[in-house]
């Protein structure tokens, strides 16, 4: 068994990648904790377990295929656009379906996530608002953890930094014009930690939206709590994007498509979300375990 950078290798022929590891932990602990506030709420935890084995495939599937569709600009510079995925869509190494390399974009993931969990509910007969508000808590504590995948993978770095927690990125995980050792020596060039900022900005959303949940529901509609999160999460993304260096943009376009997926989800988070606290909307109601059978909005 041999210890590497990104991968565990077993023998000859067997890879066990830290990512995979970190992404799964990161998984099991936010469903851990969705459980735990379920429980608290009245409700019946196995509902978490049961979504999550809904939501991984179609999570996983979306959040690869957005970026296979939204491929970043690197790639574009190698001859690799969404084509290319297509074309070589079994390369293990760089092809759609080689997601144990990274490429996994969290927009996709939710919205997949999202998908499989609304199924499961449905199918259930659940009422999907108060099971969000669980999760607009859990999750930033999931991506908290799972950024740091990205760490292990050396991507989602910002431009040059003379910060003293700046981080050394290997010339081949560089992107242009980064990659000139020249310029950019690899021992003294430091870069932007993208994804200790987001982990950090995560790990307070999860401490803020969480004493939200235990204490202040009780002012909220149902839901609230995961428009709330969107938000959040729509501003420091729109924010980092500016300092990061690999880049994605919408197909033929100049246009940042993460800022443009974080734009149009902020405005229709917060429009339900005034929408739902207009003036003579109906107000919200204390949350009890009284109401955990019953029909819900």
């Amino acid at each position: 068994m041999e210890f590497q950078r990104e991968v565990i290798v077993i023998g000859n022929a067997v890879q066990i990648r830290y990512y995979g590891i970190i992404i799964v932990f990161a998984m099991l602990v936010a469903a851990t904790v969705a459980s735990r506030l379920a429980k608290r709420d009245g409700r019946d935890p196995d509902h978490v377990w049961g979504a999550l084995t809904w939501a991984i495939i179609p999570a996983i599937i979306l959040a690869r295929l957005w970026f296979v569709l939204f491929p970043p600009a690197s790639l574009l510079e190698e001859g690799i656009d969404t084509a290319w995925f297509f074309q070589n869509f079994f390369d293990t190494q760089r092809g759609a379906i080689a997601i144990w390399s990274g490429g996994l974009s969290i927009f996709g993931a939710v919205i997949g996530g999202l998908l499989g969990g609304y199924i499961y509910f449905r199918r259930n007969k659940l009422a999907m608002g108060p099971w969000l508000d669980i999760a607009g808590v859990a999750l930033p504590l999931g991506q908290a953890i799972g950024r740091w995948a990205n760490f292990v993978n050396q991507e989602l770095y910002g431009s040059v930094t003379t910060m003293p927690w700046g981080i050394t990125i290997d010339n081949g995980h560089r992107v242009t014009p980064y990659n000139s050792l020249v310029e950019y020596p690899v021992a003294t060039t430091l870069f932007h930690p993208l994804f200790l900022y987001e982990s950090l900005w995560n790990l307070l959303a999860f401490i803020v939206l969480l004493n939200i949940f235990q204490k202040q529901r009780s002012r909220l509609l149902k839901g609230d709590i995961f428009l709330l999160y969107l938000l959040q999460y729509s501003v420091i993304r729109f924010l980092l994007e500016f300092v990061r260096v690999e880049v994605a943009y919408i197909p033929g376009t100049t246009i940042n498509s993460s800022q443009a997926i974080c734009v149009i989800a902020f405005l229709i988070a917060g429009g339900l979300f005034l929408y739902r606290h207009r003036s003579g909307a109906p107000q919200p109601t204390s949350t009890s375990t009284a109401d955990v059978n019953r029909t819900e909005v």
